[in-house]
């Protein structure tokens, strides 16, 4: 295998796919990035199992064949070259690296010992613009949980029926948002990994332009300027969130976004490394007053609101209420109570397509 590259384009490329590269693993193959050298193209692959992904990028090539390299070590290599024209070719002592008068040599594995992907993922379907996918995506990947004691947890829920909508919860807080299907083929329900997801994310950067999503058989396929990602899905029961979800509230207060989040944030300094990052709200009249009480002091503060229904105290997680205020797009904001222990919910006063929903924490003082 021999072909040259540009030195940038052969670095992006790497550093996508090594992505998908397993880390702590037994087997070195894992690790790897395989390079297909064909016709006039050249093809960059690498899974850790899960996740799965492949670019493609022009190059000029003397001599077709196929060799896997560490992945994360090479990716870090060509990044140092980005400037340069690079050639690539296999020898003896593994791949020789050319650039300007210099040769680096990086060991390598057969590529036959690559593990087989399905890249023909395909019998079901979705169609929608690229900047509703990644908004979606956006609003709810990062209430997956981290953990893996309930593996299920680290995905989200993809249902596409009238529209796709996206679940995601970590067993604390639960985001919900849907956009728009331009069309499809068939209705299905899925849990994709949130990582997978990230993945995705980065592929799409045309404003208007479309993506398809392909499922089958345990599979979800993602295809974008020469870049293909494919992960598993992850199978089992998802919460139902209209199990979770309140349909009814005894207090609402509509407030500036940016107020509450500056409130909050100035609350969370002084609670920043405790276990819970409390911050409290006291509702009642025109007012929502936000406070926080550690070693270093306190915080107490007021917002002023639209408020009906019955006062009320509750504390929560200021973590979890700046990441719901972050992923809403409205200046006025909804947060909708059931009482001090019961779960609440933020939107959007007007737009309702998103839904956060946040346990509240027992304030021990």
């Amino acid at each position: 295998m021999k072909f040259i590259c540009d030195g940038l384009t052969l670095s992006e490329a790497v550093l996508k796919v090594s992505k998908a590269c397993a880390v702590r693993t037994t087997a070195p193959i894992m690790e790897c990035i395989k390079i297909k050298a064909d016709c006039d193209a050249v093809n960059f692959l690498a899974t850790d199992g899960e996740l799965s992904i492949q670019k493609t990028v022009k190059a000029e090539v003397f001599e077709e064949g196929e060799i896997c390299v560490p992945g994360k070590l090479f990716a870090d290599f060509i990044g140092k070259l980005s400037e340069e024209e690079i050639s690539v070719s296999t020898e003896e002592k593994g791949v020789k690296i050319q650039y300007r008068d210099s040769a680096s040599y990086i060991q390598s594995l057969n590529a036959e010992e690559f593990p087989k992907i399905n890249l023909e993922v395909g019998e079901n379907s979705f169609v929608m613009k690229q900047s509703a996918l990644k908004k979606v995506i956006a609003e709810t990947a990062f209430c997956c949980a981290q953990d893996d004691s309930r593996p299920i947890l680290k995905g989200c829920l993809l249902e596409f029926k009238e529209v796709l909508s996206v679940t995601a919860l970590d067993g604390y807080r639960l985001a919900y948002s849907e956009a728009e299907i331009l069309s499809k083929s068939g209705e299905q329900s899925i849990i994709c990994p949130a990582r997978t997801l990230g993945e995705i994310s980065k592929m799409l950067t045309e404003e208007d332009g479309e993506i398809t999503v392909y499922t089958q058989g345990g599979l979800l396929l993602v295809r974008s300027d020469g870049m293909t990602v494919v992960s598993r899905l992850y199978t089992g029961d998802f919460i139902k969130r209209e199990n979770v979800i309140p349909s009814k509230f005894s207090t609402s207060v509509t407030v500036s976004k940016s107020e509450l989040t500056a409130s909050t944030e100035r609350a969370a300094i002084l609670i920043r490394g405790d276990k819970n990052n409390l911050v409290t709200f006291e509702i009642g009249g025109n007012a929502v007053k936000i406070s926080s009480v550690s070693d270093y002091g306190n915080v107490a503060e007021s917002v002023s609101s639209e408020t009906e229904g019955l006062d009320l105290g509750i504390s929560m997680n200021a973590k979890y209420l700046l990441d719901a205020l972050k992923g809403l797009e409205e200046e006025k904001v909804t947060l909708s109570f059931n009482g001090a222990i019961s779960p609440f919910i933020l939107q959007n006063a007007n737009k309702k397509e998103s839904l956060y929903l946040i346990l509240p924490v027992r304030n021990a003082q």
